[in-house]
């Protein structure tokens, strides 16, 4: 659960970082890329941290070969002391699975759990062209026309997702999404009345009974999205995909968190009825609204603990982050909206 996204685009401004972090991080990468490409001569030139994602890093740089030929590419890897064991050959295969299924996706180039490469689990990929910052797509003039056909899209690519066999990515796991809140819930030392509030009404009001489960993005908005001025290129940040209800990556998107201060419904950019409609032009089973509805509001409930969570990770000295502090202050925000959702406004 985060904020900004890790990203492809190279459009956000760099982080400042120490020199001596910078170098060694240069000189591995170059080490690898040598060993991996069979080209001795290849260096590693401006690199750079990029912002956004609590949970990740994320950098940009340029590969380039004895022949000058340059390729710009993205790193994404874990803080130190975080991720869990596989998580980036599920990411990458996850990857994979979603370019063969007609999802628009980076091209991948390496992966790694070992933290003996570059310090913590990584992957390597491809830079792609575009937006992933929400307030500009969603206000800016060069992303006028095409903010009317991304909820249509988004419903599309949602379907591809949910199309990709469980066999194509291992190690999924099948979470309950409800119970992982109520312990969060519980494990809090502190009363949150709201959110208690929003886990009772949660149960009381299950959504309509369906068996079917498929491949779950679990972080499917507006922020993991590159966007350029013809639609959406790539979609980004499957480091929680897992296998589950689909109608979870579509309330997902429709959390009001992700519209970033714009009135649409869907990501801030479109209404219901285009996601479903794109949803279904996709090949996606029929979804029941009140289950979409039910997922949205899960959703407000897991980001309001999320937030709190992250606030924690920074007060507890865990990870020292002003952006973990910021969102932290955003938990009263989805307290709101979730007394909203349940009132039935």
């Amino acid at each position: 659960m985060r904020e900004s996204p890790p990203s492809s685009s190279d459009e956000k401004p760099a982080l400042p970082v120490a020199s001596d972090q910078e170098q060694a991080l240069n000189e591995r990468l170059e080490a690898l890329l040598r060993a991996e490409r069979n080209d001795s001569a290849l260096r590693v030139e401006n690199l750079r941290r990029l912002t956004g994602g609590a949970s990740r890093e994320t950098w940009s740089f340029d590969a380039v070969h004895a022949d000058e030929a340059r390729l710009g590419l993205i790193l994404r890897r874990d803080l130190p002391g975080t991720g869990n064991p596989g998580g980036m050959a599920r990411e990458a295969a996850a990857l994979r699975a979603a370019a063969e299924a007609g999802v628009p996706e980076p091209a991948l180039l390496l992966h790694s759990d070992d933290s003996r490469v570059l310090g913590t689990p990584f992957l390597i990929m491809e830079k792609i062209d575009g937006e992933t910052i929400a307030r500009r797509i969603l206000r800016e003039p060069e992303y006028q026309r095409v903010r009317g056909t991304l909820a249509y899209q988004c419903g599309e690519i949602l379907a591809r997702i949910h199309s990709i066999g469980r066999e194509h990515i291992q190690g999924l796991a099948e979470p309950d999404p409800l119970a992982d809140c109520a312990a969060a819930l519980g494990a809090l030392d502190e009363p949150r009345p709201v959110l208690e509030l929003g886990l009772r009404w949660l149960r009381v009001n299950p959504p309509p009974s369906r068996r079917r489960r498929t491949v779950v993005h679990g972080d499917f908005r507006n922020g993991n999205l590159i966007v350029a001025p013809d639609g959406i290129r790539a979609v980004l940040d499957w480091e929680v995909v897992h296998w589950g209800d689909p109608a979870e990556d579509l309330g997902w998107l429709c959390v009001k968190a992700w519209r970033f201060g714009a009135p649409a419904p869907v990501g801030g950019f479109g209404s219901y009825e285009q996601l479903l409609a794109g949803y279904a032009a996709g090949g996606g089973a029929a979804v029941d609204m009140t289950a979409v509805r039910w997922w949205e509001t899960l959703g407000t409930l897991r980001w309001g603990l999320g937030c709190i969570g992250m606030a924690r990770r920074h007060l507890s000295g865990a990870i020292r982050s002003v952006e973990l502090a910021a969102i932290g202050r955003r938990a009263c925000e989805q307290e709101w909206d979730l007394l909203k959702l349940i009132g039935g406004s």
